[in-house]
Parts: C-alpha cells; structure tokens; sequence
C-alpha cells in the first residue's frame, strides 16, 4: 500500500486537509520575516569641506571637483554622492562590502592630501 492511496479513498478528507493547510498558511504568511532587500551596511565615508561666502558653482568647480578626480581613482570605491550649497561641499563615498572601512580611510585621507596639493 502506497502513500497516495489513502488519500486517493478518502476524497472529503484529502479535500479537508488541503483547506486546513490553505487557510494555516494564509494565516501564518505576514508574520513571516522576509525583506525584499537584506539589511547590509556599506562602508561609507563622508567628506565636508567649506569655504565660507563661496558660491554653489565655485563650490562645485573649484572644491567638490578635484576631490571627486581624486576619490575616483581609489580602488574598491562603488559610488559617489557630491553635493555643493552656499560655502560648503558634501561628498559621500560607498566602498564594496569586501573593502575594510579603515584602508579606505587612509585611501580617502591620502587623496584628500594629493587633491590639495
């Protein structure tokens, strides 16, 4: 005797225990903890640099732009964010998850010192 067959002679009760598990399933189903996106925290860096009285264009041109020519040229750098205001630059920079957080500060402090010179 096979598995199926009891199931194959008992119809109602088949049909029974496959709604019990619909309805247990359905039940069960929202408090299951699943994200459509894993919580992973990226290395990140953020710079800040300000010039007081300078203008979003000059901030743009003259300060956000050379740190960005040297900040691409670092390995393992997956994206960069700038943003310039009235006197002041923000750069944020996200490394790969493989990345060390403190060789890419060094990375970060280094290309910083090479932008300004």
């Amino acid at each position: 005797m096979s598995i199926s067959a009891a199931f194959i002679k008992r119809p109602i009760g088949t049909t029974l225990l496959a709604i019990a598990l619909l309805l247990l399933g359905s039940a069960v189903f929202p408090l299951l903890p699943v994200a459509p996106l894993p919580q992973v925290d990226f290395p990140t860096i953020q710079v800040s640099a300000s010039l007081p009285g300078a203008s979003p264009e000059t901030m743009a041109s003259n300060v956000a732009q050379p740190l960005e020519r040297q900040f691409s040229l670092i390995a393992g750098l997956s994206q960069m964010t700038s943003t310039s205001g009235l006197g002041s630059t923000q750069i944020t920079l996200q490394f790969d998850l493989d990345r060390g957080i403190d060789a890419a500060a060094l990375d970060v402090q280094a290309a910083i010192n090479a932008s300004s010179g």
